[in-house]
């Protein structure tokens, strides 16, 4: 049950202003991610601005990706809540408007034990059919999920792989000693990707992808390959845009690269805002750099 291999996209999640999505954008961007290889869409993640996102609104992003994609890559729903009926309710929903594939972070404010977070996600397993993803990102949530739990949650069929945000590359080792070669890992940090597959991680759920998809693919496919040095050089090469994909908290930065780029207009959910000038002279300054502008 891989749900894909190489770079996957956390796409932004577009705004007029802060009161209403624009689908037309969305398309846009999806259409941009598929012309630039990209091998997986993330919809409706801590990019996509989720915990801001009501419910009406995460079904009709998710059925409009299912619709633009079209099966090309697959389509992953980020459909994590604090509260695990509402966990159940938004995977329903997804699973319902065409997702291929469920993402599930770690509960945030509230958070749980780690025995705790084996029933949270065990019942949203039950609820669907469709492969799961664990996201564990404490920095978002100030929950860990610990590899031995990992290792708990990989016995259940529908729970097939994790994407790892935490930083901790001993974590990470241990979770692919745990686990085995056939639970899947993504970095969940664009600075870490040629290093989690040197640990046998299947590839990137990226931020930066929603700006350079194709070079971040060209990077994991290179791994891929086995042209680990092209891939690394690759990584390195990319240093700086990470930096400014994450100069301010994300997604602002990122979405106001989009817009330099032509790719959309950096609206925000409250209480995102925009970045400062100063940083934004950073994330130009990169970008012209790139070539991007």
């Amino acid at each position: 049950m891989s749900i894909f291999r190489g770079s996957g996209v956390a796409i932004v999640t577009p705004f007029k202003d802060d009161k209403s999505v624009d689908y037309k954008a969305f398309e846009k961007l999806l259409a941009f991610q598929l012309d630039n290889g990209t091998n997986a869409i993330v919809v409706c993640g801590t990019t996509g601005e989720s915990s801001t996102l009501t419910d009406k609104e995460h079904a009709k992003l998710v059925k409009l990706a299912a619709k633009v994609v079209a099966g090309h890559v697959p389509i992953i729903a980020g459909c994590g809540s604090n509260n695990t009926e509402h966990a159940i309710h938004l995977t329903k929903s997804a699973a319902v408007n065409g997702a291929d594939a469920i993402m599930q972070v770690t509960p945030y404010y509230n958070k749980a034990t780690q025995s705790g977070l084996v029933r949270h996600f065990a019942e949203i397993a039950k609820s669907t059919e469709l492969p799961i993803m664990l996201y564990n990102v404490p920095a978002r949530t100030s929950c860990n999920i610990e590899a031995k739990t990992v290792a708990k949650l990989s016995k259940i069929d529908n729970i097939v792989c994790v994407k790892e945000a935490s930083g901790d590359i001993s974590q990470i080792a241990e979770i692919r000693k745990l686990c085995g070669k056939d639970f899947d890992i993504y970095s969940g940090n664009d600075d870490q990707v040629v290093p989690l597959m040197s640990l046998g991680a299947a590839g990137v759920v990226s931020v930066v992808a929603n700006i350079a998809p194709r070079l971040v693919s060209y990077m994991c496919s290179e791994y891929l390959a086995g042209n680990v040095g092209k891939s690394l050089e690759i990584q390195l090469e990319l240093l700086d845009l990470n930096k400014a994909c994450f100069v301010e908290l994300s997604p602002g930065p990122v979405k106001e690269a989009l817009e330099m780029m032509g790719l959309g207009k950096a609206n925000y959910r409250s209480p995102m805002g925009a970045i400062s000038e100063e940083n934004r002279k950073v994330v130009r300054e990169v970008l012209e750099r790139f070539g991007m502008v």
